[in-house]
């Protein structure tokens, strides 16, 4: 079964990293992707840009409303992603671990969700 495992860390946080820490965060991903890869698992990841190139649609009675920016403020934003292909949820929770959400220190978390497998159409 496949799962997405969603990248909640802080915006503000991350802007004010040195290079030596962004450089770590990013060798930490780019080790759970190879190995994710390598056991041949890996269906994507992606970090996100920031949430004020975000633009928000909703319907509201039967129109569109679009709003720039994220749906809810948060401390914590969505980053990124990865979709990982998992023997159950104990192995979802595994990788889970592997995957960086903090930065500097900072607190973050990882959301693990089922994908749902469609028939094709």
């Amino acid at each position: 079964m496949r799962y997405i495992f969603l990248i909640y860390s802080r915006e503000t946080d991350r802007a004010t990293m040195s290079a030596e820490e962004d450089q770590a965060v990013r060798a930490a991903h780019r080790a759970a992707q190879d190995e994710a890869a390598r056991r041949g698992v890996l269906h994507g990841a992606q970090p996100l840009q920031r949430t004020n190139t975000a633009t928000t649609v909703r319907m509201q009675d039967g129109k569109p409303l679009i709003v720039d920016g994220p749906f809810a403020e948060t401390k914590e934003q969505l980053a990124g992603y990865y979709v990982i292909d998992c023997r159950d949820l104990d192995d979802a929770i595994e990788w889970a671990q592997k995957i960086p959400s903090g930065c500097r220190g900072a607190p973050g978390c990882i959301e693990i969700r089922p994908l749902l497998e469609l028939p094709p159409s």
